[in-house]
């Protein structure tokens, strides 16, 4: 039999210094103990022990030569996290916070994410600490080449297929699907986020924020509400946000602000037309990780180092980064009548947070189900080039849909309660967990 905390004590023994890892295995952990404890097959298979663990990590250096004629070194990883569904599967991300704790969090999380969606994919993620953001297009361009020479050794279409993430996009999949060509004289799905015209899939830009916003709808017609006439905050003004603001404007929200380091817009009319969209693209390829450029061309207001969650919202959708609302935030978003929370950022809200949503009857939806549509449609796109095909934008939008329909009724089934209140985390934890802990036993060990 499993005890919570002595599993937690053992695992940060072995783990030291690495907060956001613990703190993702004692949220899934949780949730599955119970499970766990009452499936002798699981408990004698040390599923638990076994699937906190990652298959492997490759730590190596990335020697690169900046335009000056220097050359610089960046650390960079890859965690292999569980593969007993399929390939594994997860973004790079190039950013100086880039840790091994880090990756390895969101490598957990991605094995569960990627369980949830039904496609045949394990949990990887990967990155280094190099930033982009002020490097020319020639230095992004030699760091991506010097960085797939070396992880092409440990990748593949049957084995790893990596996807981009926070500063990696089309541009940065590009650089590095084409020193692997180079190097491996192949074309494969081996990275997905591609460009459209050499093997990219239609929607995968907007897929996550997409997602989220289906996942939304079900969540609310499922508690006999609608998104019709709903106001949602947003965080973040990249290509999540921009995903979820489009498809909630033609559900029938408002979007009312988005945010970045330097504060957050509120534009009371709704962040709701063509032009407002093309901006947030601008924006987003600008660099600049500012939003008050959009406060200036559209006229609204602009608050400075504040965050969006003290505007009034039915919704609230964190779309930014890992803990980035806290207990302090979802006191604010309870006491000005949020009703719901998605978060389409990786473990976007804290545990003090989540404890708080639910102790207040606020449904709450986790990243690992909520924000599944990226990595969803980036199985269709492994898909589409295995099959040496590609379909249209309504063909990936309407799979998108089915996807993120049966994600929310799985998380539906094994998370509602005897009163009637649905734990959407305790349920994708759980809907996710089984699927490899069965799969694991399946394989032998």
């Amino acid at each position: 039999m499993y005890k919570l905390d002595q599993f937690m004590n053992d695992l940060q023994q072995r783990h030291p210094a690495q907060p956001e890892f613990i703190q993702a295995v004692h949220e899934v952990s949780e949730s599955i103990i119970d499970v766990i404890n009452r499936n002798p097959r699981y408990l004698h298979a040390r599923i638990l022990d076994r699937i906190t663990e990652p298959d492997r990590v490759f730590i190596f250096k990335v020697e690169w030569e900046n335009d000056d004629g220097q050359v610089e070194v960046n650390r960079a990883y890859r965690v292999q996290f569980n593969n007993a569904l399929g390939p594994y599967k997860g973004g790079i991300r190039f950013h100086p916070s880039v840790t091994l704790g880090g990756l390895k969090f969101l490598g957990f999380e991605q094995t569960f994410k990627n369980s949830l969606t039904s496609l045949p994919m394990g949990g990887g993620k990967g990155g280094a600490d190099f930033n982009p953001k002020g490097k020319s297009e020639n230095e992004i361009q030699r760091f991506c080449r010097s960085f797939m020479t070396e992880l092409q050794k440990y990748i593949g279409p049957h084995t790893d297929v990596p996807a981009g993430d926070i500063g990696v996009g089309a541009r940065e999949i590009g650089f590095m699907y084409g020193q692997y060509k180079r190097l491996h004289d192949e074309n494969t799905g081996v990275l997905t986020g591609k460009g459209r015209n050499w093997g990219g899939s239609l929607a995968r830009p907007e897929a996550t924020g997409y997602g989220a916003v289906y996942f939304a709808d079900e969540m609310l017609k499922a508690a006999g509400d609608g998104l019709e006439g709903k106001t949602i905050a947003l965080s973040g003004f990249g290509n999540v946000s921009w995903g979820a603001a489009m498809k909630a404007t033609q559900l029938g929200a408002k979007v009312v602000t988005l945010s970045g380091p330097d504060g957050y817009i509120y534009d009371k009319d709704g962040i709701n037309t063509e032009e407002k969209f093309q901006y947030m693209v601008e924006l987003r390829a600008s660099n600049n990780d500012v939003v008050e450029p959009y406060a200036a061309k559209f006229g609204a207001e602009f608050f400075a180092k504040k965050r969006p969650w003290e505007v009034n919202a039915d919704i609230a959708i964190p779309c930014a980064i890992q803990n980035e609302l806290d207990e302090n935030d979802a006191k604010q978003l309870i006491k000005n009548g949020t009703k719901y929370v998605i978060e389409a950022s990786n473990m976007g809200c804290t545990p003090e947070a989540i404890t708080a949503f639910r102790e207040a009857g606020v449904l709450f939806a986790p990243g690992k189900a909520a924000n599944a549509g990226g990595v969803a449609v980036s199985g269709l796109e492994m898909t589409q080039n295995a099959m040496m095909l590609s379909w249209t934008f309504e063909e990936v939008e309407e799979k998108l849909h089915n996807i993120m329909q049966r994600i929310h009724a799985n998380c539906l089934q094994e998370g509602k309660q005897q009163d009637g209140f649905v734990n959407y985390a305790r349920g994708a934890n759980i809907a996710g967990f089984k699927k490899v802990a069965d799969a694991m036993i399946d394989l032998g060990y």
